[in-house]
């Protein structure tokens, strides 16, 4: 075949294909699985999709640590005019946990001898070891803005995924669409070199029939001029199989982040080789599929996911507060003074202990109400789009579905059109060897098969090109990110 441009880059090992070459065609064959899944792994797109992932256990990292225990200490003095008049230090560790409990362990010393000791401050001569527990009764006891924030992070996980896959859909049908557009290139390419070779042998044996008084120069003109007209068409599709190359170069990627470019050393299969499948799936399976991991649907159940903790968090903020707290005090580190008999423990639960009540609740609760009401509006908005989206979706599936039954329909027809033109063509030149013929007719019917060849390698084309749009349109595609 007479491609002639100088290869640039070699991609042949990076593929990891060895493919069976056809008897007068050297180039080795890239497919189409082999090419998607090399873009979905090295793609700038899809490698920033991959990003996603990691930005999602970053934020539920954060999340996290709202549970972390917290250390802390403290430490008032004064003094004035060579007087003592307080000091009061306090350390210790808060371990919140999951359930809106804190835990509290906590070591306090005062000086007893200064002036002015405030009585709350007062604590043994050893010191004071406390063991607390703080408890909420009212707002915070279901959920609070930790756990919110935890729920939160981890939804938003999922969510990233599915934002991961749709960026993957998208970019393998633009990718598709590159390598179908850039095998029917090929395709055609073939069939006008191919002409183009056969009307120049033609030229050549009228040329010399012409020469040994057998034809008048007419036909020698004639098939000159037809000769030049498949030249223009060659040199046109070859500008096309270049510019459908350049483009499918833009998909490809190397491991490290560099471009590659595609040469003449990598081809497609031919369209003729390839069976027109339809999917295995029927219509209402892929719509049922694709419920369930369309990424432009999960990320609406998710961002609904993501409300709905946001309404149970505002729920939670019309009740009142009421946070119980207790403190099991000891003498130093001893929670047991004197014997541990019945009335040690009675000491330690019922004599050595501080506690307290903190009670809030805002009367008109116009703020609490607010934000509530704003996130109802959020969740029905969602619910409305998420609505609209299904219904888009399940109208492209079918939509798909159509043209592919249809190309499949086409195909068939034309494959049987091509044949015709052929046995046309074939007894035109039984008749041309006879002289009941001219070289007019010849013409005119090898252009005639040469149009129906184009257009059933055309109709291939949109079919595999078609039956990527309805995987994309099913979500399909996305599975491929990794």
């Amino acid at each position: 075949m007479r491609l002639r441009f100088i290869p640039t880059l070699f991609i042949l090992m990076l593929f990891g294909v060895v493919a069976e070459a056809q008897p007068a065609d050297s180039a080795q064959v890239l497919t189409a699985d082999q090419y998607l899944s090399w873009v979905a792994s090295y793609h700038p797109v899809a490698r920033q999709g991959r990003l996603l992932n990691v930005q999602a256990e970053a934020l539920e990292r954060l999340a996290r640590g709202g549970f972390d225990p917290k250390l802390y200490g403290d430490w008032d003095q004064k003094n004035f005019k060579e007087s003592e008049y307080f000091a009061f230090g306090e350390a210790g560790v808060k371990i919140p946990t999951w359930y809106g409990i804190e835990l509290k362990g906590a070591y306090a010393v005062a000086d007893v001898d200064a002036l002015y000791q405030n009585a709350e401050r007062t604590v043994p001569d050893v010191g004071q070891a406390i063991l607390g527990i703080k408890v909420p009764l009212g707002r915070n006891l279901i959920i609070d803005e930790r756990r919110a924030a935890l729920e939160q992070a981890k939804i938003m996980a999922d969510a990233n995924r599915a934002e991961q896959q749709g960026m993957v859909n998208d970019l393998l049908l633009e990718a598709a669409k590159a390598y179908w557009e850039w095998s029917v290139a090929f395709n055609q390419l073939i069939v006008f070199d191919r002409a183009l070779v056969i009307t120049v042998e033609r030229f050549e044996g009228i040329r010399e029939s012409f020469l040994a008084g057998d034809l008048p120069a007419i036909d020698t003109l004639e098939t000159m001029i037809q000769v030049q007209v498949r030249e223009f068409d060659y040199n046109n599709a070859l500008i096309e199989y270049r510019n459908a190359t350049l483009k499918l170069s833009n998909f490809l990627w190397t491991e490290a982040g560099e471009p590659l470019e595609v040469t003449d050393e990598l081809r497609p299969l031919l369209l003729e080789e390839l069976s027109p499948d339809p999917l295995p799936n029927t219509r209402q399976q892929l719509w049922q599929d694709a419920l369930q991991i369309h990424p432009d649907l999960l990320k609406y159940r998710f961002k609904l996911q993501q409300y709905d903790v946001d309404r149970r968090l505002a729920l939670e903020q019309l009740k009142p507060r009421l946070d119980f707290e207790y403190n099991f005090l000891g003498e130093g580190t001893n929670f047991l003074p004197g014997p541990t008999t019945d009335n040690g423990i009675t000491q330690l639960v019922g004599q050595n202990y501080k506690w307290g009540v903190r009670f809030d609740f805002p009367v008109f609760l116009r703020k609490e109400r607010g934000k509530l009401q704003l996130t109802r509006i959020k969740i029905q908005d969602t619910e409305y789009t998420l609505q609209r989206k299904q219904l888009e979706v399940e109208n492209k599936i079918n939509n798909y579905y159509n043209e592919q039954d249809n190309f499949i329909a086409q195909i068939e027809l034309y494959e049987g059109a091509v044949q015709n033109y052929n046995t046309l063509l074939e007894a035109e030149y039984i008749k041309f060897d006879l002289g009941e013929s001219s070289i007019f007719l010849v013409n005119s019917r090898e252009q005639k098969l040469i149009e129906a060849q184009l257009k059933l390698i055309e109709l291939r084309g949109k079919f595999f090109k078609t039956r990527q749009k309805l995987q994309w349109a099913a979500g399909q595609l996305g599975l491929m990110a990794n």
